[in-house]
């Protein structure tokens, strides 16, 4: 005998099928949605709905956006002159969390990985290096993650702009709060690569 109705059944597969979202995680937002009033569910299905038709990618940072260019690209408050290049639209919202980078963003979609059929092509590489091409960036932050893939894009990126504009990383290493005897070898190599000279 079935116990879960079909139609909650189909909204915890649909949960399910989110990345970090298991059954038991599934179960307790399809429940909890199914708890809570029914104009508020309307809501949520609504927006679900107008997400794809709402939401488009800026041409210029490939920032998820309601206009084009984004918030960030129109603001003449941002330094222009410094891009933050990242894999995906997440990096971008962790970054600006912090409040302390003032430049633009450029979003690769993505990472290199030849093993999964991932080139240069399949990423917004080709733009970056347009939109450094056309003047008036001094500086690429490159702000991929300490992945093997991460840092292999970083590789390739610093070879195709090393000619062109001054190129920086994202500094990597011990996290604040965290005893050094408890780094594993490859962070605490990372951290001394990076140190910063002080004065």
């Amino acid at each position: 005998m079935e116990v879960v109705p079909a139609a909650l059944a189909r909204l915890i597969h649909d949960f399910e099928r989110l990345p970090g979202i298991g059954k038991k995680t599934a179960t307790r937002l399809a429940l909890h949605i199914l708890r809570r009033p029914e104009a508020e569910a309307q809501g949520m299905a609504s927006d679900l709905a107008e997400l794809h038709a709402a939401i488009r990618l800026c041409d210029t940072c490939f920032a998820f956006s309601e206009s084009n260019p984004c918030l960030i690209c129109s603001d003449s408050g941002r330094d222009g002159q410094v891009i933050c290049v990242v894999e995906g639209p997440g990096d971008l919202m962790a970054i600006e969390k912090t409040g302390v980078f003032r430049g633009v963003y450029h979003i690769l979609h993505g990472v290199l990985s030849p093993m999964d059929g991932i080139g240069p092509a399949e990423i917004k590489v080709d733009a970056l290096l347009a939109r450094v091409k056309k003047g008036g960036v001094r500086e690429v932050l490159l702000a991929t993650s300490s992945t093997v893939p991460g840092e292999a894009t970083a590789a390739y990126l610093v070879e195709c702009l090393k000619t062109l504009v001054t190129v920086s990383r994202l500094a990597c290493g011990i996290p604040l709060g965290m005893d050094i005897k408890y780094a594993d070898e490859h962070t605490l190599a990372r951290s001394i690569e990076a140190r910063m000279i002080r004065k």
